[in-house]
Parts: C-alpha cells; sequence; structure tokens
C-alpha cells in the first residue's frame, strides 16, 4: 500500500524563499557598492590589484543573481514535470558555486606566480588604496558572516555556498590588502605568498561545497545514525510488526524517506492504511527534516522471503469461480469472499449468508475443499463462515 507523499505546508515554502531572496539582494546590494568605490580608488590610486579586486567583486554580482532565480525557482510548486518539486535547483546552483570557488583558487595560485615574477613591475600606490583593501575586508567578512548564518537558519546549502564566494572575496581583499601595504612598506613578495595560501583554502571550500552537492545529486542516503533514528521511531508505531527496505535522500532542505512496514497479514486494507498514516505523522513529528514519507505496506518480509517453484497464485476472479462451483448451485452466493496472499500461496475465507446454515452440508463442503487444495497447490487453506444474522 503506497502512501503518496504530503509535500511541505505551503506557508513554509514561500517564507523561506522570501528569507534567501532578502539574504542575496543584500549581498548583490553590498557587492555592486564596493565594485564601484574599488574601480574609482583603484584607478585614482594606481592600484591594479585594487582593479582586478573589483572584477572579482563583480563576478559576484553574476552568482548572487544565480542565486536569487534558484531560490525562487526551488520554492516553486511541484508540478507534472518536477512530481518532487524543484528543490534540486538550488542543489545544483550549489555544485556550480563550489566549481566557482575552486576556478577562483586556481586563479589565486596562478597569479600569485605570474606576480612572483615580475614583483619589480609594481606602480607607485597611493595610501587611499590601502584604505579601501582594508574596508572593502571588513564589508567581506560581514557579508559572509550575514550570509552564512541566513543559510544555515533557513537549511539553504547554497546560500552557504554563496557565503563562502563571500570569504573568498574577503580573503581576495586580504591579498589585495597585503599586497599594497607590503608595497608600501617595502615588502612586495608578501602579496604573492598569502595569495597562494588563501588560494588553496579557497580549492579546499569550493571542493568541499561540490562534493556535498553532487552527493545530494546522486541521492546519497542519511547516516547511519539519522537512519537507525528514523527506524526507532517507525517500529515504535501501533500495528508496525518489522520494517525494511528504508531508503533516505536530500533534496536542498528537505529529506525523502521510504519504507516498507510490515504488519498483520489479516487486517484490514483500512486497517493498514491507518498505520501507514500513523508512520507518516509520527516520522514527520519527531524528524521535521523528514518532509516527504512513502509508506508501503506488506503483509510480510518480502526483502527475505525465497523463491518457490510454486507458479503465481490464482487472481480474485479465478477464485471466486472456484469457491462458487464448490458451493453449487443449491446454496446462497457468499456475501464476501477474503482472501490472503501468504508465502506465494492463497488463503480463501467464504463468508456465507445466514440463510445458508440451514441448507449447509458441511462434510461434503470440508471434502471438495480438501480435494480443491490437493489438486491446486497454490491454495493452502479454505475455510467457510457462516454470517449470524442481526
Amino acid at each position: 500500500m503506497d502512501r503518496p507523499p504530503i509535500r511541505t505546508p505551503a506557508a513554509d515554502k514561500p517564507e523561506r524563499a522570501r528569507g534567501i531572496q532578502r539574504a542575496t539582494l543584500v549581498a548583490i546590494a553590498t557587492n555592486a557598492s564596493l565594485a564601484l568605490g574599488q574601480v574609482v580608488i583603484g584607478l585614482f590610486a594606481n592600484a591594479f590589484s585594487l582593479v582586478a579586486d573589483a572584477a572579482h567583486t563583480l563576478s559576484d554580482l553574476f552568482t548572487d543573481v544565480l542565486v536569487l532565480f534558484a531560490g525562487r525557482r526551488g520554492a516553486d510548486p511541484a508540478d507534472r514535470n518536477h512530481p518532487y518539486g524543484h528543490g534540486r535547483i538550488e542543489t545544483a546552483t550549489s555544485l556550480l558555486l563550489g566549481a566557482v570557488l575552486c576556478a577562483v583558487g586556481v586563479g589565486f595560485l596562478w597569479s600569485s606566480g605570474i606576480r612572483l615574477q615580475h614583483m619589480d613591475a609594481a606602480p607607485a600606490l597611493h595610501q587611499a588604496a590601502l584604505y579601501m583593501a582594508l574596508a572593502t575586508l571588513a564589508v567581506k567578512e560581514s557579508l559572509f558572516r550575514f550570509t552564512l548564518a541566513a543559510g544555515r537558519r533557513l537549511m539553504a546549502p547554497m546560500l552557504e555556498a554563496n557565503a563562502w564566494h563571500a570569504r573568498s572575496d574577503a580573503a581576495s581583499s586580504l591579498v589585495v590588502a597585503a599586497g599594497i601595504g607590503g608595497s608600501l612598506a617595502g615588502y612586495p613578495f608578501l602579496e604573492p605568498l598569502a595569495a597562494a595560501v588563501v588560494g588553496f583554502l579557497i580549492i579546499h571550500t569550493g571542493v568541499r561545497l561540490g562534493l556535498r552537492a553532487l552527493r545530494e545529486l546522486i541521492d546519497t542516503g542519511l547516516s547511519e545514525q539519522d537512519v537507525a533514528r528514523l527506524r526507532a521511531t517507525i517500529r515504535a508505531t501501533p500495528g508496525v510488526v518489522g520494517l525494511h527496505a528504508i531508503r533516505t535522500r536530500r533534496m536542498a532542505d528537505r529529506v525523502l524517506c521510504d519504507a516498507h512496514v510490515q504488519v498483520d497479514p489479516r487486517i484490514t486494507v483500512s486497517e493498514g492504511h491507518q498505520i501507514s498514516d500513523a508512520v507518516f505523522f509520527r516520522v514527520r513529528a519527531a524528524h521535521p527534516e523528514v518532509q516527504e514519507v512513502l509508506v508501503h505496506i506488506d503483509a510480510e518480509n518480502d526483502a527475505t522471503r525465497r523463491a518457490t517453484d510454486l507458479p503465481r497464485p490464482p487472481e480474485r476472479t479465478e477464485i471466486m469461480s472456484a469457491m462458487h462451483a464448490l458451493l453449487g448451485d443449491a446454496l446462497p452466493a457468499p456475501t464476501r469472499i477474503q482472501l490472503h496472499y501468504l508465502g506465494d500461496r492463497v488463503e480463501a475465507e467464504v463468508i456465507l449468508p445466514a440463510a445458508a446454515a440451514a441448507q449447509l452440508d458441511v462434510h461434503a463442503l470440508k471434502r471438495r475443499a480438501a480435494a480443491k487444495m490437493a489438486e491446486d497447490p497454490r491454495y493452502r487453506d479454505i475455510a467457510f463462515y457462516v454470517q449470524i444474522a442481526p
């Protein structure tokens, strides 16, 4: 019995999307202002490294716009082509931002090597360039902390990735400040050395973020500890006899889970559905990060059931015809036939109306049922019951 997944409440997703958009708009406005100031001061003070850092800041505007787009699209509700929603847009964006960080880190390593070879070519600098570099460093670090806090609060990995991109800019501003300060103090070699260290740091961060997004894209499950907690919650649900084949995966801020839950094989379909509902709501209450739970109800542990040489059990239409043949024309039609498919065989429970009691030859019916089971091994048991009239 498969229970359709219930989506996150509509009120939660728009609020999260608005939070992502607000944080990203703050980053866009900050980067635009910084880039303008870096270009103006850089040209005035002959600080070409400051102008280069402005180009790096402008690249952040592109990624900020990308995050803003992904935040809006990722919050779109599920549709026909995306039945699980658009959360993977955020994951893909995080992967792209991780790649950008790696590229920035490689750029720092490359530029540090070039600068070490041309340290004597540095032009005379104005002290205003150092003040601008230090101001940029302070603003970038503040932006990093603001965006990182927002990403963790909203459980948005792409915001966290963008925060670390802002940290890479702060690192680049530190490199610029060290280079300008070193040039003013007569030590030009400090800039390329710091650039190399920061380059390795940025590459490490980019690889870490990229791998996390990649693991999500290939549906990596939760940790063993998290899965163990999910198992405990499901097994504690009344009516659950066993649990097997539990699977989990992440989609942006959500966790998706599906599990095969074993119940008493002779309960009704409606009771099995009620147990699946209980599992769903218990998991949602105990594990808020799990937003979608697909519960498959099993009558037995099909994960360990051994294959047999028996043919497939008969379907209901064939069984009904066989039961009517056993009863014959003299007895009234049964009010209900209940079937239990267990161990690749079937058990049939035939409920007869109260009027059949006066006409029923119990011994003859038992012989016919025994003969039917002997000739057809697909039947494990055939039982007849007479309904007591109210």
